[in-house]
């Protein structure tokens, strides 16, 4: 399980008039085993921040992360990363474009271990490998020594996806990963990405701007707007949402703020 106790973060600006920006305000979240979590929000309302604060690339102002209980909150990135799989917007981020797939893949078999390429790239791995990429029918099992930059964007989100889940984290987050995509290969990296955490029965954070999406995806939607969590939505109620729904519960949150 996932915890998060009182989170807070909060940047200086140069603006005199606003010398603090409240990012994140009092967040209380619970993340169970299993839970697959979409998060929706406005522009600026925190959402980013969420994961980069669950994830370690940024410390919280105020507040506690727990993972399993243990205590985790000042723990850096690198000394998280065993823990935490996670694919972003940009699909060239998240692997190496200079080398090839399977030397990627290599490399993320060693989540939260010292990298290096000195792990050989043995006869068990390279089987391993072949029938991860023959499993996304892409053609990619016949192309494991070409370079990742000669891939398309939907290539290699979709590789980058299996290498976030190749040594199963405890947490996947996943930073509105197909943003950057057509309609078509938006479409085929969100049933790639459920097909993965319901085989590996993995727990897993969606941020999307797309409200069907989220309807749609997980077993629980959470609201954020100006850094608060304004809705926790479970999914018998989450069945029944309408795109209409969620609206409105995003104009009650400006009324009240």
């Amino acid at each position: 399980m996932i915890e998060l106790k009182h989170l807070d973060k909060n940047f200086i600006t140069s603006n005199p008039s606003q010398p603090v920006n409240y990012v994140l305000k009092d967040i209380n979240l619970k993340i169970n085993d299993n839970d697959f979590v979409t998060v929706i929000g406005t522009n600026g309302s925190g959402k980013s921040t969420l994961l980069n604060t669950i994830a370690g690339s940024l410390a919280p102002t105020n507040g506690d992360v727990l993972f399993d209980g243990l205590e985790v909150t000042n723990l850096k990135e690198y000394q998280r990363a065993k823990w935490i799989g996670r694919v972003f917007q940009d699909p060239n981020v998240g692997t190496i474009g200079e080398i090839s797939i399977i030397e990627n893949m290599a490399l993320a078999m060693q989540r939260g271990e010292k990298r290096g390429l000195k792990w050989a790239l043995n006869t068990s791995l390279l089987k391993e490998c072949r029938e991860r990429l023959a499993a996304l029918n892409l053609g990619l099992e016949k192309r494991m020594n070409d370079k990742m930059s000669s891939l398309s964007g939907g290539q290699r989100q979709s590789i980058t996806l299996l290498m976030a889940t190749m040594t199963k984290p405890k947490l996947l987050l996943l930073d509105e990963h197909t943003a950057a995509l057509d309609p078509k290969t938006s479409k085929n990296i969100l049933a790639l990405t459920q097909n993965l955490i319901e085989e590996k029965k993995l727990t897993a954070m969606m941020i999307t701007h797309n409200m069907r999406d989220a309807i749609n995806y997980g077993n629980r939607l959470i609201m954020i707007s100006e850094g608060r969590i304004i809705a926790d939505i479970g999914q018998d109620e989450k069945k029944n949402l309408k795109i209409e729904d969620l609206y409105a519960r995003f104009d009650e949150a400006e009324k009240r703020n």
